[in-house]
């Protein structure tokens, strides 16, 4: 299987060079983009997603409902769609930009777009993609910050910007 091959970006978000995924994730030096989706339902629940225990990245731990990297040569937005749909099933939804920010671990430093949409549909999770997925109540969650059980980086948004949020 080939690589895939990821934009090389600089603070602004302006793709300065490309490099394999691989690289990425080795040299916090290759600063590259990702996007990540809340999704939000109609009774304020948040959807998670379950990492696989073979991710090299936080495996097994609760995560935003989509993530993933933009490709190289496509857009924030065509990525985005893509995850959606890789991920929970889901197409033709609004996505609202509600952050963007560098966000950087022991391994990799990346420009992270991240979006909120409200959807009510029939959320289909790739078992290819992730381990589970299910909605959260706000309650839910804030029971089991800082205890391994999510991503720090999940966290992080959590607080920051999804926490008192609602759409409707």
């Amino acid at each position: 299987m080939k690589e895939e091959w990821l934009p090389l970006v600089n603070e602004e978000g302006e793709i300065i060079g490309k490099a394999p995924r691989s690289h990425c994730h080795a040299n916090k030096n290759y600063l590259h983009p990702v996007v990540h989706l809340h999704v939000i339902n109609k009774k304020g629940e948040i959807f998670l997603q379950k990492r696989p225990e073979n991710k090299v990245v936080q495996p097994g731990k609760w995560d935003t409902a989509v993530g993933g990297h933009v490709a190289f040569g496509e857009s924030v937005d065509t990525s985005l769609e893509r995850e959606a749909l890789e991920e929970i099933g889901i197409s033709n939804f609004k996505a609202t930009l509600i952050a963007r920010y560098i966000w950087e671990s022991d391994i990799e430093r990346e420009l992270v777009y991240c979006f909120l949409t409200r959807y009510d549909g029939t959320l289909k999770t790739d078992k290819h993609e992730l381990a589970d997925g299910r909605y959260w109540s706000r309650s839910e969650i804030q029971q089991h910050l800082n205890k391994e059980v999510f991503t720090p980086n999940f966290e992080e948004e959590y607080r920051k910007w999804v926490e008192n949020t609602s759409i409707g």
